[in-house]
């Protein structure tokens, strides 16, 4: 029994997209965007951009976040596919989506593969807590078992807000176990479940391209397998929006770094020792045209869209758990009208090796993460 998308990283990285797992590698019957009109997008959205969502390759689930007292009764959602791709229901035709998500298939030109996606327009309200907590004890795996991947309840709608290089690791380790990936669930933790990240030796194919190592990570946001591994710092797209002021970033950690740090291209360093990283940034989610940003690997913490950070320092090695708390450093005034509106997004950032994105660290480098706060302050 061939999987396919291994088979797509593995043959050249030609294509990482499949319709089904265990069918040989197509690309004909995906949704690479979807779309609302609405006649003044100022009453149904909070950014004129979130009529738009782009679909990553190995996404089912699409969601399109409106304004609480927009009117989701008729919408009629448009779509880009594979060429040929045939949409049922209708590409565009109307559905009440106050009932609920609504399931569409997308069928090849040759009728010989399809793929099931999921369409849901989510009323967002406003965030009222000052505190926000993440305890990490929502997971499941993966559409295919393979990995794990972790929730958050947002709008009373469970929403995998968290990402993993899970998916990029695959590629070259297509029969490793779930507990085998760099980025695991942790149980027994400070307080219930946490996460762990392992700093992990790569397949053949990673190898070849010269990435050894895969750090565990876990990050808000999305990851990208299309880019996993071409273009691997593009492939972590980092932050969410979000609707008030960071004032502090807390939670507590373990870490144990691994015996032997070694640089890109596999050479030991002696007396290197590996180091986590830990951090959180606070952006502004549009540029100067309005079009819609993403930070990722490339300028997470460059960009001259960043308003505040929040970077942990002292992370010395504990096999106790300690707390990290890291007050946000501002760069700049926030504009109200811009909260108020979603216009920033929170990327919160962890590896267990801080230079993984630039394959360098160490194997079996571990960093234990649980009960994470953004302490945020109350705007009159």
């Amino acid at each position: 029994m061939n999987k396919s998308h291994i088979l797509c990283g593995c043959i050249g990285i030609l294509s990482l997209t499949s319709c089904f797992k265990d069918e040989a590698p197509n690309a004909e019957c995906d949704i690479t965007q979807a779309w609302l009109h609405a006649d003044d997008p100022s009453e149904m959205f909070y950014q004129a951009s979130d009529s738009l969502v782009n679909v990553l390759t190995d996404k089912t689930d699409i969601r399109f976040s409106v304004k609480r007292k927009a009117d989701i009764t008729a919408l009629a959602p448009r779509f880009t596919t594979t060429p040929g791709a045939i949409v049922e229901p209708a590409n565009g035709s109307v559905h009440d989506f106050s009932q609920g998500p609504v399931s569409y298939r997308v069928t090849s030109a040759d009728h010989a593969w399809h793929r099931d996606y999921t369409v849901s327009v989510v009323p967002v309200t406003k965030t009222v807590k000052a505190t926000i907590e993440y305890d990490f004890e929502t997971y499941h795996l993966d559409s295919y078992g393979e990995y794990y991947i972790w929730s958050e309840d947002e709008d009373g709608v469970a929403t995998d807000v968290w990402a993993t290089g899970n998916g990029g690791f695959e590629i070259s380790n297509s029969s490793a176990k779930p507990d085998e990936y760099p980025t695991i669930p942790l149980d027994n933790s400070l307080d219930g479940k946490g996460v762990r990240l392992v700093t992990r030796a790569t397949g053949p194919l990673a190898v070849m391209l010269n990435k050894r190592i895969a750090a565990g990570n876990l990050f808000l946001g999305e990851f990208s397998i299309g880019d996993a591994l071409q273009e691997p710092l593009q492939a972590t797209h980092f932050g969410r929006p979000f609707d008030k002021r960071p004032k502090q970033f807390t939670g507590y950690y373990r870490y144990t770094p691994g015996p032997k740090f070694q640089n890109q291209d596999g050479s030991y360093v002696d007396g290197k020792k590996d180091m986590p990283s830990i951090y959180a940034i606070l952006y502004r989610n549009h540029d100067a045209q309005g079009n819609a940003v993403t930070l990722n690997g490339e300028n997470v913490q460059t960009s001259p869209l960043i308003v505040a950070r929040a970077i942990a320092t002292d992370l010395a090695p504990t096999t106790e758990w300690r707390q990290f708390q890291v007050d946000f450093t501002f760069d700049s005034d926030l504009d109200l009208d811009l909260l108020e509106n979603r216009g920033y997004s929170l990327a919160v950032v962890f590896s267990s090796s801080a230079d993984g994105a630039y394959f360098q660290g160490a194997v079996n480098s571990t960093l234990d993460i649980d009960k994470v706060r953004i302490v945020c302050e109350t705007l009159e």
